[in-house]
């Protein structure tokens, strides 16, 4: 059978062009949003604090909202995530309009962060189902690829953008993002995602027929501890998954804790908002370039030894962004940080979409998504705690030398992630690290 080539899929590339320009404007608000909470608190602490309040919000139901993916309309899922993005942006773009940024109360900035990280985390499984149910197998190298050059590219743009907005005017980067998610709201409408597996539409109606609403209430919960039960015993049956999650969750929580100290370190060198989004848009540059060369370089090194060079040229890269050499040296040292990101990160999705079952995606990734960044709340507590108190350049040098220690460690003590194997073509049981089958997400920009 002649399969249609990837750039004709009309789904897939709705999807793609709704999460790009979703993904600019997040990209935009990514340094807007700690500029903003600066200008109006002074605070990098606060800042961290505004951030890992999104974070926990994320993780903390991202199981949950895993299994509600599994079980629901995903195209209904990812319209309601967006429709909430909107409501909270708009609020927030609203008051700035009306009353300029100093009218906006940390609390309100609070529960817009608390809302679009509970969108998150119901967006980005459902978005993964949906990927999925799209492409064909044999082209989910090729379509993660083009996702991520999608993702580098936004993470490119994007802060420079937002840093130049942001000058002109604070509201305008979050005005950009609300459109931003209009935009995606159109395009999922129009990509007709599938809703879910036909025969676990079929099987349910079997088990909950001729119940009662009390019967079917606990039913529905035994259901929920079923199906989380079972996503979790599918990781921990495998230990080269097990291993990887532990290591990503040092990755995370280390490049998590990375912007505010480097932000601090700018200003105190005398950079401005331009500044800082044309630095931070180097590592869209690097990541950018990683995307083209990924399917080469994730053929290279085992996905275990990928993970482990990754976190070590990025922990060096931190530590080396530390150097005199004037405001736009950090550029330079994202810019090769970023390089082998692509790479890993395409490995690790072909992985697990060819080894996880279509019925159990949704549950796998949150449950991944969720050890992976369990940490993560912590890093711009870390990170603005760091700047805070030794500044800056001190608290990049403190992250990344964990993280450079961290990677020689991990590749060292642990045969189960060196032993971490994809093949080209995989069935539902698909790759080994001492007889079982692995996987992971590591080191993003945001996204």
């Amino acid at each position: 059978m002649v399969t249609t080539p990837l750039r004709r899929n009309t789904r897939f590339q709705l999807l793609w062009v709704g999460s790009a320009v979703s993904g600019l404007g997040s990209s935009m608000t990514y340094l807007a949003f700690p500029l903003l909470i600066l200008a109006v608190t002074g605070s990098p602490g606060l800042a961290g604090i505004v951030g890992a309040c999104r974070m926990a919000a994320s993780i903390a139901v991202s199981m949950p909202a895993g299994v509600w993916v599994d079980r629901f309309d995903r195209r209904r899922v990812l319209v309601a995530c967006e429709a909430v993005r909107i409501a909270a942006t708009g609020s927030l773009v609203t008051v700035m309009l009306v009353g300029g940024a100093d009218a906006l109360s940390l609390a309100h900035i609070l529960v817009v962060a608390v809302l679009s990280g509970t969108a998150d985390a119901f967006f980005q499984p459902a978005y993964a189902t949906a990927i999925r149910a799209v492409v064909p197998r044999e082209q989910l190298p090729q379509a993660y690829a083009q996702e991520e050059a999608r993702s580098h590219a936004a993470s490119l743009a994007g802060p420079p953008l937002g840093g130049a907005l942001f000058g002109l005017a604070r509201v305008l980067p979050f005005l950009a993002d609300l459109v931003s998610y209009v935009v995606s709201l159109v395009c999922i409408l129009a990509a007709r995602v599938p809703r879910r597996p036909a025969q676990e539409v079929r099987q349910e109606v079997r088990q909950t027929a001729g119940q009662t609403a009390g019967g079917r209430l606990a039913e529905e919960g035994r259901r929920v501890r079923r199906d989380v039960g079972e996503a979790v015993r599918w990781i921990w049956r495998r230990p080269g998954i097990r291993a990887a999650l532990i290591f990503s969750m040092v990755i995370n929580l280390v490049a998590g804790a990375e912007l505010i100290p480097l932000i601090t370190m700018m200003e105190s060198r005398g950079a401005t908002s331009v500044d800082s989004g044309l630095v931070l848009g180097a590592a869209g540059v690097g990541g950018l370039l990683g995307a083209f060369v990924a399917p080469r370089l994730s053929r290279t090194l085992s996905p275990g030894l990928l993970m482990a060079a990754v976190g070590g040229v990025f922990g060096a890269a931190m530590c080396a962004s530390t150097l005199p050499f004037g405001v736009y040296w950090p550029a330079v040292t994202l810019f090769l940080g970023m390089v082998t990101v692509p790479a890993l990160n395409v490995v690790l999705k072909v992985l697990v979409a060819r080894t996880v079952p279509e019925v159990m995606m949704g549950r796998v990734v949150a449950a991944l998504s969720m050890v992976s960044l369990g940490l993560e709340p912590l890093s711009p507590l870390i990170g603005g705690a760091l700047a805070e108190v030794a500044g800056g350049a001190s608290a990049l040098l403190v992250l990344g030398g964990v993280l450079v220690v961290a990677s020689v460690g991990f590749v060292v003590l642990s045969p189960a992630l060196r032993g971490l194997r994809v093949e080209a073509e995989a069935g539902d049981e698909a790759v080994s690290a001492e007889g079982a089958t692995e996987p992971g997400e590591a080191a993003r920009q945001g996204g």
